[in-house]
């Protein structure tokens, strides 16, 4: 019997988009309240199906699913296990805070003077916002491959023009980029699909029964490269990171938050929910390249973040780094990895959502986002600058905040399998360390510049945007539990389709002896 709580969930913001498209764009303000209140209802609706979860029920649950085309075995079909769980949660939560954080950047007299001729229209950017939550919520929840390659796809189209009408001095360029490079993944992707329904011989697409359907071997391998490199752009995991940097730089700050926070995720959930229990030969087959690769992306991108003097393209580069651990704790085979990994996907988002949040919010103020034209602003600007600290010490996993817990489990999972590479990627936290110190030392630190001084503090709906994230990081960095027990199932399952178990310990019996 079908459940409909995801499907209406799934609905929920893509009604509220539609109605703040109609809205005239003089009445911007009942757009902004529109969009909150959708975007409101959505959060309270996906905490009670989390509320309602149980971890020691069925791998996917409040699933439906209604025959879309019928002669090739296309299905909308909706469920949850405990990973699409929590990443809904963690979209959901972002969703709100980037509303309240954008609420009056788009709607001056400079700016509307400026791209009238654009459509730079108040309405129409919160309409994308939840255009684009609807394609974050339906991208996790899908369970059958079609209708995800459909999400997959779509949610290109509103981040497009989020970052091409609303970003940068070259906004237009930068989206391009990211439109290109997400679209040759996508091609590659729907060949892929193709070739799986092919070759399972099941004439369906949906997930649950294709999973052992595809025989070993050479088609294996092609099918998960398909797969695999569309996940790894959309990561995006080194080498395929270069179009992130430019988008992540152009795009609003409300827009890298979610791009990078909730977006780049819907790659590494690929990697999880589709490459390992659709291909679990050829995932074994590639795991240690992939493994290198994540490595490499862990100290390419830090050293390059350290360089860099433009403060948000510094965000996005240690957003590369960040997906190397996640790439590692996917394929070290472990469940500690695994229930790190998807942690991590957890906090990152939250992570980077706060502190591409709070550099706009800097942005806002100093109309430059070169790092050189600040100094000394915790002066002139405590809550901003403490928000900053914050935001920046969570990206570093100082112990105490949830990113800490994600990378602890990350490395130990990998270390059981991967001692070496397990030692060179935990060099990567110290380069973190010196990446995020040295942005906040010059910025809010040290003597102040003139132009600081004329800078405000965060107001109430900015403290409301910013504050419940925070928030939510140091109480998941205390006490992960509620996190890792949705978590943990759905990895074992994971580890089963690909048939994987956790390392033996060399050292040490059941009864707590030694061998």
């Amino acid at each position: 019997m079908s459940n409909y709580s995801l499907f209406g969930l799934v609905l929920v913001p893509l009604v509220g988009s539609l109605i703040v498209f109609a809205i005239p764009r003089a009445n911007g303000l009942l757009a902004k309240q529109v969009a909150l209140f959708f975007s409101l209802a959505t959060l309270v609706y996906t905490v009670v199906l989390a509320i309602k979860f149980d971890d020691k029920g069925p791998r996917f649950q409040d699933t439906m699913s209604w025959t879309w085309v019928r002669s090739f075995g296309v299905h909308i079909a909706f469920g949850v296990d405990g990973i699409a769980l929590v990443l809904v949660l963690m979209a959901v939560i972002l969703v709100p805070t980037v509303i309240l954080a954008s609420w009056n950047s788009f709607d001056s007299r400079e700016d509307a003077e400026e791209d009238s001729d654009v459509g730079r229209s108040v309405p129409t950017f919160f309409g994308l916002i939840l255009l684009l939550e609807f394609f974050m919520v339906g991208v996790f929840t899908a369970t059958d491959v079609f209708l995800f390659y459909v999400f997959f796809e779509a949610m290109l189209v509103p981040m497009y023009f989020i970052i091409g009408s609303f970003g940068g001095p070259r906004r237009q360029y930068a989206a391009m980029k990211f439109f290109l490079y997400s679209l040759v993944g996508g091609l590659l992707m729907l060949a892929s699909v193709i070739g799986l329904y092919v070759s399972s011989g099941k004439s369906t697409f949906a997930f649950s029964e294709l999973i052992g359907s595809v025989p070993s071997g050479t088609t294996q391998k092609l099918l998960f490269l398909g797969f695999f490199i569309a996940f790894a752009i959309k990561a995006p995991l080194v080498p395929f990171h270069t179009w992130l940097p430019d988008a992540g730089a152009e795009a609003p700050a409300g827009g890298a938050a979610l791009l990078v926070g909730v977006l780049d995720k819907v790659g590494t959930f690929g990697f999880l929910r589709y490459c390992l229990p659709l291909f679990p030969g050829a995932s074994r087959y590639f795991a240690p390249t992939i493994l290198i690769l994540s490595v490499v992306g862990i100290l390419y991108a830090a050293f390059l973040a350290i360089g860099q003097r433009d403060m948000k393209r510094l965000v996005a580069y240690t957003s590369v780094a960040h997906f190397g651990f996640i790439g590692l704790g996917i394929f070290a085979f472990t469940t500690q990895g695994g229930t790190g990994a998807v942690l991590y996907m957890v906090n990152h988002g939250l992570s980077t959502g706060v502190l591409f949040i709070v550099v706009g919010l800097l942005v806002a103020r100093g109309k430059s986002r070169q790092v050189s034209d600040y100094g000394g602003a915790a002066k002139v600007v405590p809550l901003l600058s403490g928000a900053f600290l914050l935001a920046g010490l969570s990206a570093l996993a100082l112990p105490g905040m949830s990113t800490f817990i994600s990378e602890f489990l990350v490395l130990v999972g990998t270390f059981t399998r991967h001692k070496g590479l397990a030692v060179l990627a935990t060099t990567g936290i110290i380069l973190a360390a010196l990446y995020v110190l040295i942005l906040y030392q010059r910025t809010m630190q040290g003597t102040m510049n003139e132009k600081v001084r004329k800078f405000r503090d965060l107001n109430v709906r900015e403290s409301f945007a910013v504050a419940p994230l925070i928030a939510l990081i140091v109480f998941l960095g205390v006490y992960p539990k509620p996190i890792t027990d949705m978590i943990n199932p759905a990895v074992k399952y994971t580890l089963h389709d690909i048939h994987q178990t956790d390392p033996t310990p060399k050292y040490g019996t059941a009864a707590g002896g030694i061998k």
